[in-house]
């Protein structure tokens, strides 16, 4: 390990020797994933150099211990050295985990009702108002790419971007089935209801990450529909994009413009084929490490909001927080620090094993 971080340092030292290059800077590509290099190695470089600080005040403290009169300063410096140094250590560990390649992208986020009929679509309007106000709160941008709206305000399927700093790093673990109880305002005895909701968390692919031949495409347009819109059924700018070779569909309807709707359909359909063959490529991966908080899969049951109670309940990491009405208003902190930090302990167990 500490050869391995020796030679995190010295691309480290290269790098901004790099950065420095005139011909370097004149090459804004080379300049801009030079920059990117070095942001993700500086932490570890960083700390390393602590746990060296540390390591050679131990040194320095043991030779102090010789003389009388050093020796108990000596052993005070000695004793604080050692608990920086493995103090340092242990997030040295952490820091080198393989590092999710995804972690730095946007995210498409797609939330559909599932069973509860009405009621599943009003909890995912619930849904999309939480992520919403998380990423506002985190200074994030969202923004709609196609929405299917109820009569009553809900959702049958929404689905929308958010583009910010380690947005897919932070909800990546929202992908799932969300169940809620509570009692529907349309139920007169007063009885507690189950709905569920399912949320996909898709990494944004760009256009190198999935070439896609314009022939395996099938495109219509059609009016578009929904709760409201000035433009509603008015003129075809609505997008249906079908890929042939793997049969998936994606629709937009948001934009006026035909051409708008078709660029977000393609970002969106870009990222479902990426994330389809990253799921092949981890299930064709001997002794997969299934992770303490879940699969990922949007069929795995991993929250349920309780409004009678007050708690929300993610089952992967048995963490309930009685705070339901904070949650649902974007405070999601808590929560996505536990499954970060759940993720990182089993990462480091599987490393150890």
């Amino acid at each position: 390990m500490i050869e391995k971080l020796a030679q995190v340092e010295a691309r480290f030292e290269q790098i901004q020797q790099q950065l420095c290059d005139p011909d370097v800077i004149s090459d804004l590509a080379q300049y801009q994933m030079l920059m990117k290099e070095s942001k993700r190695l500086t932490p570890v470089t960083e700390k390393f150099r602590e746990y060296k600080a540390a390591i050679q005040t131990q040194e320095e403290a043991k030779e102090m211990l010789e003389d009388p009169e050093m020796r108990e300063f000596a052993e005070e410096e000695l004793s604080l050295a050692k608990e920086q140094a493995d103090t340092a250590w242990e997030e040295l560990k952490i820091l080198l985990l393989p590092r999710d390649p995804n972690d730095d992208r946007n995210v498409i986020v797609e939330i559909r009702g599932g069973a509860g009929g009405e009621e599943a679509s009003l909890f995912a309007g619930t849904l999309f108002r939480m992520y919403n106000m998380y990423a506002t709160a985190r200074g994030w941008k969202t923004e709609i790419v196609n929405a299917n709206e109820t009569e009553l305000g809900g959702f049958k399927e929404v689905s929308f971007t958010i583009e910010g700093d380690g947005a897919y790093s932070r909800l990546k673990f929202e992908s799932g089935v969300h169940r809620v109880q509570r009692v529907p305002e349309t139920e007169s005895q007063g009885r507690i209801h189950t709905s569920t909701v399912t949320v996909a968390v898709l990494p944004e692919a760009e256009e190198v990450d999935i070439e896609i031949n314009p022939a395996d495409l099938q495109v219509d347009t059609f009016r578009a529909s929904g709760a409201g819109g000035q433009h509603v059924n008015k003129t075809e700018s609505a997008i249906r994009i079908t890929h042939l070779p793997t049969g998936t569909i994606v629709e937009c309807q948001d934009e006026r413009s035909q051409h708008k709707n078709r660029d977000k359909a393609m970002k969106v359909l870009r990222s479902r084929i990426l994330q389809a063959e990253q799921e092949k490529q981890n299930a064709a991966i001997a002794g997969e490490r299934r992770a303490q908080v879940g699969t990922g899969d949007r069929s795995e049951r991993i929250r349920t909001y309780n409004y009678p109670q007050g708690r929300v309940s993610d089952h992967r990491i048995g963490l309930t927080l009685y705070k339901i009405e904070y949650i649902l208003n974007g405070d999601m902190d808590e929560i996505v620090d536990a499954l970060i930090t759940a993720d990182t302990a089993e990462k480091l167990k599987s490393n150890t094993e």
